[in-house]
């Protein structure tokens, strides 16, 4: 696509912190002197306006993290007014959601010189995007290694690994994942992150501990150790 190290950030579900670690992913660029963009392509929920330009607050975090400033539009050129499955909002809203095309304006927004690219998908992996394609689908047109994102709770050992397994059959690199601990009191946590470690054959990039008001994922992600892998 360019000479940057490009990423899609994806989920075990919904709400296991995608934005979290991709803003995380992107201040750690940030802190490591790189010139980055954030994309998220399809966003499901309208959180305000800014500027009067409407905007989801997951893709303003992304926009205002990266060191290359972009007009919202190329960062989020699909944005549906409900928070629901994409091809559920598209339908009513009467918005035509294409994998080839959405994938076609990251290629354009990233048509410039940066080191990393961190596009964040909407949902889990396998969230449909229309009446045949899905998410994974945008994926594979990008031709993006993958960073799986995985919310660290009960079922998250099977989310995680049918998630890398979907992901390998398509073809595609699994760069890495991160283990985000988004609920505390999870029993067992250390032994289900060995469990990950021992089965899903990528590397662990970071164990990103519960995160209160105005802590950065960025401490705890090692963007060096993603940047190597491929």
């Amino acid at each position: 696509m360019t000479g940057a190290k490009s990423y899609f950030v994806t989920g075990t579900d919904t709400d296991v912190g995608k934005t979290v670690i991709a803003v995380g992913l992107l201040d750690a660029a940030r802190r490591a002197g790189l010139r980055s963009i954030g994309l998220k392509p399809v966003a499901a929920g309208r959180d305000g306006e800014r500027d009067g330009v409407p905007y989801n607050a997951d893709a303003l975090a992304l926009l205002d993290a990266a060191t290359v400033t972009l007009d919202y539009a190329a960062v989020n050129p699909i944005l549906l007014k409900r928070p629901m499955a994409p091809h559920l909002a598209a339908e009513i809203e009467g918005v035509r959601i294409d994998a080839s095309e959405l994938a076609q304006h990251c290629r354009t927004a990233i048509s410039r010189r940066v080191d990393i690219v961190v596009v964040e998908g909407a949902g889990g992996w396998l969230v449909p995007l229309n009446e045949r394609e899905s998410m994974a689908d945008l994926v594979m047109e990008l031709g993006m290694p993958v960073v799986l994102v995985v919310g660290m709770r009960l079922g998250c050992l099977n989310h995680a690994l049918l998630t890398a397994a979907d992901i390998r059959a398509r073809g595609l690199v699994l760069a890495g994942w991160v283990a985000n601990c988004i609920d505390p009191d999870m029993a067992g946590l250390q032994d289900n992150i060995d469990t990950l470690r021992a089965r899903l054959d990528a590397p662990l990039v970071g164990r990103v501990r519960h995160l209160g008001r105005g802590d950065d994922a960025a401490d705890d992600l090692d963007l060096a150790l993603l940047l190597r892998h491929e």
